[in-house]
């Protein structure tokens, strides 16, 4: 295999994306103090500082309190050099509707709120955005959560019935000149369910969903990164083999017993694959009385030492719109 090379070009954007990420981390620095957390030259991060100041995107401060030199100058990241606008699209329990939240570049959120709507489609999605990116002049990217199967921008099996075959990727980089990014709504839920935790250490994680009157679907993390798997197919967890039609499964799904037998077998599938450290169990179907059985049906096929932690969390708001935030301001950072 030969070894990557890299051009002066690419060097220098990933230091200055190192030297931005020390800042973000360390509220303030100066130059001696991203160069210890980067390990770049104090000169190296002088002229990258120098240049993003002169950007706008670094705010030069006032000196370091002076120990008897010349006191150090001190930087901080402007967060709000520039924005994002995040939407999840959802269906849940017949119910169509977009939450939004414009993030500044730290993460904080400038603007939120959820929209209801009759109909979800790519005229609907287009509307609210052009409404939201004329309510601000910094916009730099665009997320969007897809309750279904997204590869390279391009919708496939969706809950959204409109949204399903449709381009929307493409169609906004095209429209609006910036960073786009489309994903499955449980891969940013496990995205968020992990970034949350602060795993000290990567890890491998899994959220399971079952909603109300829809397929069941997962999210996996291991070793601290999202598995979409080679066409984004993974986690679509309803084309497991059960041994009935999807339809028998759905119905299935909906009963107690059905519920139980359904689920477990495919915690146990997740366990064996991936084995993670914990699994996530959400949507409107489970209940926390039933993690017991759960977790004894998952016990005859999975010796107990490989078991993972089963929480409950019907709620998942807040982790969704966390890793679609997370995912869209790293869509901004410059990747080799």
């Amino acid at each position: 295999m030969q070894p990557l090379s890299y051009n002066s070009i690419q060097v220098k954007k990933m230091n200055v994306e190192l030297v931005k990420n020390a800042l973000k981390a360390q509220g303030t620095g100066t130059k001696a103090s991203i160069a210890s957390f980067t390990r770049l030259s104090v000169a190296t991060c002088g002229t990258i500082l120098n240049e993003l100041v002169a950007a706008g995107e670094v705010i030069e401060m006032e000196p370091d309190e002076s120990s008897g030199g010349r006191p150090a100058k001190q930087y901080k990241y402007n967060a709000d050099f520039g924005c994002a606008v995040c939407l999840l699209v959802k269906t849940e329990g017949g119910i169509h509707s977009i939450s939004y939240s414009i993030v500044n570049l730290i993460g904080d959120t400038v603007k939120e709120a959820t929209l209801e709507l009759q109909l979800i489609d790519v005229e609907a999605i287009d509307r609210l955005i052009e409404k939201l990116l004329g309510e601000t002049d910094n916009a730099l990217a665009i997320g969007i959560g897809i309750p279904g199967v997204v590869h390279q921008g391009i919708i496939g099996v969706c809950d959204v019935p409109e949204l399903a075959g449709k381009p929307l990727g493409p169609y906004l980089e095209e429209k609006y000149k910036m960073s786009v990014i489309i994903e499955n709504d449980m891969n940013m839920t496990v995205y968020g369910f992990y970034h949350l935790q602060n795993y000290e250490e990567e890890k491998t994680f899994a959220v399971v969903t079952f909603p109300k009157n829809h397929f069941p679907g997962a999210g996996f993390i291991v070793d601290g990164r999202i598995l979409s798997g080679n066409t984004h197919f993974g986690g679509e967890v309803s084309f497991l083999p059960f041994g009935i039609s999807r339809e028998e499964q759905l119905r299935q799904l909906h009963t107690v017993e059905g519920f139980i037998r359904v689920a477990a077998s495919t915690l146990v599938a997740i366990i064996a694959i991936i084995n993670p450290v914990t699994i996530a169990i959400t949507g409107e179907l489970p209940r926390k009385s039933q993690l017991p059985e759960l977790y004894q049906r998952c016990l005859k096929d999975i010796p107990e030492e490989h078991m993972p932690r089963l929480i409950l969390q019907n709620d998942t708001h807040r982790e969704y719109m966390k890793g679609l935030v997370t995912a869209t301001l790293e869509s901004l950072a410059y990747r080799l």
